[in-house]
């Protein structure tokens, strides 16, 4: 059972580099997942489409057995500090995901402004997921304080738009990071961060540095499909070329198993 753990749905808006432009619908990404053998894609609803929670919520009611979901809310909006609680009674809701690309957000994980999201999360049970590259130390310290919460590293931990040893910079505090045994990693977007070509051997030596650190039970395989130098089924394949050590028990959980359990997706 292959479980990508990101992809994004949208209809509408202006997206950010280097995601294709053009809307990706529902139906395009079933056929899209037939096509490559993914059982299940966990939807990050993009910030570019105001509506993009909304369509997750209407694939999950036609597929609940093929996605869940990551959602996302304004974070600098009062009111939505009492959205945690309930938050995951909604159709197919896992958890959380948030990103903080913009200048007006770079620094919020840092200078406090969000503080308020960690033990509200961790009391309600909701397992929250990080774009973290430019603060990796500090979801450590996250993790130590709120033992509960369960934290998910996005993209291998790496330097956005990067590519090559420049993109893995962050990887020594990426594997400090395991010592927590609430934090988990995404090792996602993989050939966005190679170098090299096609099947992007060079990722090898950094997947294993991965699972090394946080094992086959907190490493999760996945895309972000759209902004892939490549297809579907050669991501897989790719991965599977650079993960020769991968026992299959262990391939298994990286590439599916691992992250319906940590994220509470029942198989």
């Amino acid at each position: 059972m292959i479980v990508d753990a990101q992809i994004h749905l949208w209809a509408k808006g202006e997206t950010l580099p280097p995601h294709r432009a053009a809307p990706y619908l529902l139906e395009e990404a079933l056929d899209d997942m037939d096509d490559a053998g993914i059982a299940r894609a966990i939807i990050h609803p993009p910030s570019w489409d105001p509506d993009s929670g909304p369509l997750a919520i209407a694939a999950v009611e036609a597929h609940p057995d093929r996605f869940a979901i990551l959602g996302q809310f304004p974070l600098e909006k009062p009111e939505s500090r009492g959205l945690v609680a309930t938050w995951k009674q909604q159709p197919g809701m896992l958890g959380l995901r948030f990103v903080f690309l913009t200048p007006e957000r770079r620094n919020w994980p840092l200078d406090g402004t969000i503080d308020w999201l960690w033990p509200a999360a961790e009391k309600a049970g909701v397992p929250i997921a990080l774009l973290a590259g430019h603060f990796l130390p500090k979801v450590g310290e996250i993790a130590a304080r709120h033992p509960g919460l369960k934290l998910i590293v996005d993209h291998c931990g790496g330097v956005h738009r990067q590519k090559g040893d420049a993109a893995f910079a962050t990887m020594p505090d990426l594997v400090a990071l395991a010592k927590h045994p609430n934090v988990a990693l995404k090792a996602t977007g993989g050939p966005g961060y190679a170098a090299d070509g096609w099947p992007y051997l060079s990722l090898g030596p950094r997947y294993r540095q991965m699972f090394d650190a946080f094992g086959p039970d907190r490493m999760f395989w996945g895309t972000d499909i759209t902004r892939m130098p490549c297809s579907w089924p050669e991501c897989v394949l790719a991965f599977n070329e650079a993960t020769p050590w991968l026992s299959d028990a262990d391939r298994a959980k990286v590439m599916g198993r691992a992250v319906c359990d940590w994220l509470g997706w029942k198989v």
